[in-house]
């Protein structure tokens, strides 16, 4: 095991480009599995939980060869029956696409599993709704959780309703599976809807590959018809970006962070928002966003539909003049980890004033103290702590290396190129 410590070696400069996005990445290489031909996603981000998707798609028979700089997708229309178990390791994207993904694979039985982390994160509300719609599918422990077992009829047609308030991904495998079926499907989603931004980019995805795919209120309408082979370039990540962003905030100097395309919809764009309510200085440009070094104001904000920003955000509020009211967050308990449980505690560790609350945190901005911290691993708490020992100049350090290669491997080289020192020791 590892000890992270990150220190300020100079004056933050520079220009750093965002890793592409792992959202975006997983639905691009989903719906090109499903349009029969050749599909090119450019720029993806290869890391765990993308191959992890890479995998899964293989396993439904599709063909995918990575290239320099992109993916080379031979999908195949109709996903046959895998000869061996679906691994979603880390990833609940994968598990909850590809869960949707097996009722189109008729003639015999999909099994999915994946690591011990996410055999603990919820599955019932898809495999409920998959049994509104003629699949049989249900939970091997009856726990509503990994492993799976999905029976494929070959289409996915009809109507359902699913719960809104635990994740778009169990929304956003319907609609990829239903857009690559012959008729039209209906899912209407109960109670609050959260991540909507992640619902509104499967629809564009499945759109930009032929597929007609809709999101208006609480109803998500495809009208099925199959889908086309199409070239799909995957836009930077802000929420990734994010932690770059937060270390010129915090450390003073500047940074340009580029490769941000708005024109997709993504969820944790929502940053730029948050940073000017924190006054934050920054100018965003068409396709990158500068940040400079700032004094930061707490703000009430709700992460219903960015619930990823919640680790970075918390780190901030830290270091901010007041109190933080972050909420609208419940869903993250059922992430890589508690995201919320696993904030209060970790930066209470390091000498924080955090109030857990049911849906979110109250932090105050406080004086730290020494401490090593961990994540649980959780890849986006690792790279909270990483920001946040910089921020407290080696004080604070972090376990949970490991855990990068899920969303972001080049994490530390990237601070290491723009002015921070990383050191990396043996735990004990």
């Amino acid at each position: 095991m590892k000890v992270v410590r990150v220190l300020q070696r100079g004056e933050v400069f520079g220009d750093v480009y965002a890793p592409p996005s792992k959202s975006y990445t997983h639905r691009a290489v989903f719906v090109a599995s499903l349009a029969e031909g050749t599909s090119v996603v450019g720029s993806p981000l290869i890391s765990r939980d993308t191959s992890a998707t890479i995998g899964a798609v293989r396993r439904f028979g599709a063909s995918v060869e990575q290239r320099e700089s992109s993916l080379l997708v031979e999908g195949v229309g109709r996903p046959k029956v895998p000869d061996d178990v679906i691994d979603a390791m880390n990833s609940g994207t994968t598990l909850r696409i590809a869960t949707a993904v097996a009722s189109l694979a008729s003639g015999g039985y999909t099994v999915l599993t994946g690591d011990e982390s996410l055999r603990r994160r919820p599955m019932g509300p898809l495999l409920e709704a998959l049994n509104q719609l003629g699949v049989e599918a249900w939970s091997t422990r009856g726990n509503g959780c990994a492993p799976v077992v999905v029976k494929g009829k070959g289409n996915l047609t009809g109507s359902c309703s699913i719960r809104g308030d635990v994740s778009s991904q169990f929304v956003s495998g319907l609609v990829i599976a239903g857009s690559a079926s012959e008729g039209g499907l209906e899912v209407r989603l109960t109670g609050e809807v959260v991540s909507r931004p992640y619902i509104e980019a499967t629809c564009e995805v499945v759109r930009r590959f032929g597929g007609r795919a809709s999101f208006e209120g609480s109803e998500v309408r495809v009208e099925g018809g199959g889908l086309e082979p199409r070239e799909f370039r995957v836009p930077g990540d802000f929420g990734l970006a994010s932690f770059l962003m937060a270390v010129p905030v915090l450390m003073g100097g500047s940074l340009r962070v580029w490769n941000l395309d708005r024109s997709l919809p993504q969820a944790d764009a929502m940053i730029l928002e948050v940073l000017g309510e924190m006054g934050a200085r920054f100018k965003a440009g068409r396709d990158h966003v500068e940040v400079y070094g700032s004094e930061l104001r707490g703000v009430r904000v709700n992460l219903r539909d960015a619930p990823d920003l919640l680790p970075v955000i918390a780190v901030l509020a830290c270091f901010a003049e007041g109190e933080t009211v972050i909420t609208g967050v419940g869903h993250a308990r059922y992430k890589e980890s508690d995201r919320i449980s696993v904030l209060a505690r970790e930066l209470s560790r390091a000498g924080a004033s955090v109030e857990e609350l049911e849906d979110g945190l109250v932090v105050r901005g406080s004086a730290l103290r020494e401490a090593l911290l961990d994540p649980e691993g959780d890849h986006r708490l690792f790279m909270a702590f990483a920001v946040l020992s910089l921020a407290s100049q080696g004080r604070i350090a972090t376990l949970g290396l490991e855990s990068l290669d899920v969303s972001y491997p080049n994490f530390l080289l990237d601070l290491s190129s723009i002015g921070c020192e990383v050191e990396v020791l043996d735990a004990g």
